[in-house]
């Protein structure tokens, strides 16, 4: 049957050996084979795509998130802010897609790629399906990401701040148009000669080409990620 291979992390004790319970029980109960096995504050499980064991930790990880944003605890923690801090690491869960028993080492890669998504978002559960199907741009709010989109652009920047220019703008309208030149000093009111200086000046400052496709993309991700920021 198809399997799904789930990762709980950033958190020891009590959460993960409650989530382990819960998953051994629930499975138990509808007679379906399941692998869990604790890995330091990891805990892996290999369970029925669809089945019981996943539908409990589907449940789990935000009820246990829920519990602890609940008034109460909330209060406790004002109260107690040293202790706090040292519980702040809580119960993080990744799920890969469904897959065959043959295909585990697969699904355990996916499961650890959701987990660093829920990590990064401060979710409790994220489904490799989801980042299938939906879109990267929301992975470029990451911390990391935007902070290389800072120092990518950061030159031109510069540049376009003493009044010389304007190559942030001139190299967004570029790429938005896939280098039609024409097109993209239509959409800035400018003569596409004008237009050319400007995307040589970007060249000679950041000391890549945009001949390079990959050059292009990094550029383009790094534009997308500074609006999403609203810069």
């Amino acid at each position: 049957p198809a399997a799904a291979v789930l990762a709980a992390a950033d958190t020891a004790g009590d959460p993960l050996d409650g989530l382990a319970e819960t998953v051994e029980s629930a499975a138990a109960r509808s007679g379906e084979p399941v692998l869990v096995v604790p890995d330091g504050d990891r805990l892996v499980v290999l369970a029925v795509d669809g089945g019981a064991a996943v539908a409990a930790v589907q449940e789990y990880a935000p009820a246990v998130q829920a519990a602890r944003a609940a008034p109460a605890v909330q209060a406790a923690r004002a109260a107690a802010p040293e202790q706090s801090a040292a519980e702040e690491n809580e119960l993080v869960v990744g799920m890969s897609a469904p897959a065959g028993p043959i295909a585990a080492a697969t699904a355990y890669k996916q499961a650890e790629q959701a987990l660093s998504v829920a990590r990064r978002r401060g979710r409790p559960l994220v489904e490799h399906e989801e980042l299938a199907a939906g879109s990267v741009l929301p992975l470029l709010a990451d911390d990391a990401v935007r902070a290389f989109a800072d120092g990518l652009l950061r030159a031109l920047r510069e540049h376009d701040a003493t009044g010389r220019g304007d190559l942030v703008a001139s190299l967004r309208a570029w790429l938005s148009r896939h280098g039609q030149w024409d097109a993209a000093a239509a959409d800035l009111g400018v003569h596409r000669h004008t237009l050319r200086y400007r995307m040589r000046r970007v060249e000679e400052i950041l000391g890549r080409s945009l001949d390079d496709p990959d050059v292009r993309m990094e550029l383009w991700l790094a534009l997308k990620a500074t609006a999403a920021a609203g810069e």
